[in-house]
């Protein structure tokens, strides 16, 4: 059984600023559990989302994930997937997810405002069919969304891609190295390849 979107905190601020109606609304409204066709392009069009994770404990860590558009997919009416792609090998948000599966997935367009979270349990498969489908993964993430609810768009700044990264793994493209692994502090701690 899934959790009530409002807890006890949030329940506190609605009543001191009178706003649980309108949170009560937006979710009979917004919130949903299934991929719509307009939630399923935003994601697919977006080079970038922030991925909220926590511990076993409920240390929290977010951290920024991107590539090229179309580097998340929505597979099915209630599951995405993105690549795990070489970092710098801390493994902060995939290993939280291998001790905690819940996930809070931000995405954001900046070029055309607008916003959507996505909430859910992720699994990791080293094995995934999906992963000969991104050049450059190590591993696929698979989240299973349990809330999906778009955002009000007024504060996202208007802001345009200049350009994508030379890092973002694409086919037949082999991304250069980044600088900080040819520092001698760090080379003879890089993993064996």
């Amino acid at each position: 059984m899934q959790t009530p979107l409002y807890h006890a905190g949030n329940r506190q601020l609605q009543e001191r600023f009178d706003s649980q109606r309108i949170a009560d609304r937006l979710e009979q409204v917004t919130l949903h559990d299934r991929f719509t066709d307009n939630d399923r392009a935003f994601v697919e069009r977006s080079a970038m989302f922030f991925l909220a994770t926590a511990d076993a404990e409920g240390q929290p860590d977010v951290s920024y994930k991107g590539g090229l558009p179309g580097f998340v997919r929505v597979v099915d009416d209630s599951t995405l997937a993105f690549p795990d792609y070489d970092g710098n090998g801390m493994f902060k948000s995939l290993g939280n997810i291998l001790v905690n599966p819940r996930v809070g997935l931000l995405f954001i367009d900046f070029e055309h405002p607008g916003r959507m979270r996505v909430n859910g349990r992720a699994s990791l498969a080293p094995d995934d069919p999906l992963l000969a489908d991104f050049p450059g993964a190590q591993l696929v993430v698979r989240v299973h969304a349990e809330r999906i609810f778009p955002n009000c768009p007024r504060y996202i700044h208007r802001m345009t891609l200049v350009e994508s990264s030379v890092y973002a793994p694409r086919p037949d493209y082999e991304p250069p190295e980044p600088d900080w692994k040819h520092m001698d502090k760090f080379r003879d701690a890089l993993p064996r390849r």
